[in-house]
């Protein structure tokens, strides 16, 4: 089994329960080094998402507006949107690995790691929605973490663009969500949700830390300031930075943000 030639087929793999059950035989035989590496292979510049087939592809400012989540409904569309950005993760891990060569066997594990991470949010969120009558593919979807791999073909942006942009949003938006879950105390589906998100938040400040740990190893290589981060995200979303909102300070600062990054992006920052 090679590497790349595999990540190809899952990657262009359309069918969700496919696309898992592959990753998993794949993911079983690499950690029992029954895999090889050709770092000659030449990676496809993909068109379209893998969900492209069966997901309704509309733009992020018209997706379907979450509803109250008192109602099972408002909590489908609410889970929806989420397990959505589970299963684009998958492919944007899968895509990390494929796509950037000749890079210590550490950077293949990481990245492998966190798919197989991001395999298990999706299915965990799949098996929710379904007990609400709903199902993955049901509702419209945004196709914006995909343009983001499509715009950041080297190393560094894309550590930068989407494990330490991307995802580390996460770590800010995620704590509000379930804040928000918890007012309704009596509510079985509202805590299993909760739970979920709770897994979710622990695993991807380490996705994160990940992505911090590969952007700083690319700049290095490259003799860049850590600082090139805020041109980066400029560059790609522009007036992200500084900004009002709160950011999750312990876990950024786990996940590798410096003190001094912290207070660029929000001026109001209390990290010490």
């Amino acid at each position: 089994m090679e590497f790349f030639r595999t990540l190809e087929e899952i990657l262009t793999t359309t069918a969700p329960l496919d696309k898992c059950k592959r990753f998993k035989q794949f993911y079983a035989a690499y950690t029992e080094a029954k895999v090889s590496f050709e770092h000659t292979h030449k990676a496809l510049l993909f068109e379209e998402p893998s969900y492209a087939g069966f997901c309704q592809l509309v733009s992020p400012l018209v997706v379907l507006k979450r509803k109250k989540l008192s109602s099972d409904r408002g909590k489908a569309v609410f889970l929806h949107a989420i397990a959505h950005i589970e299963y684009a993760a998958i492919d944007l891990a899968l895509d990390a690995a494929y796509r950037f060569k000749d890079l210590p066997r550490a950077y293949y594990d990481d990245w492998l790691s966190v798919a197989n991470d991001e395999v298990r949010h999706f299915e965990m969120l799949e098996r929710l929605l379904t007990e609400m009558g709903s199902c993955y593919g049901e509702l419209p979807v945004h196709n914006a973490l995909f343009e983001a791999s499509q715009r950041t073909v080297s190393l560094h942006e894309r550590m930068a663009v989407v494990p330490r942009y991307l995802e580390a949003n996460g770590l800010d938006a995620t704590p509000l969500m379930i804040e928000k879950l918890r007012h309704f105390k009596e509510d079985e589906k509202a805590q299993k949700i909760i739970s979920a998100l709770e897994i979710i938040l622990e695993e991807e400040c380490d996705h994160v830390h990940k992505g911090d740990r590969w952007f700083k190893y690319a700049c290095d290589q490259q003799n860049m300031s850590y600082s090139i981060y805020f041109d980066i995200i400029e560059k790609h979303y522009p007036g992200s930075f500084p900004r009002k909102k709160d950011l999750n300070i312990e876990a950024r600062k786990k996940a590798g943000f410096s003190c001094t990054e912290l207070k660029r992006m929000n001026t109001q920052a209390a990290c010490h």
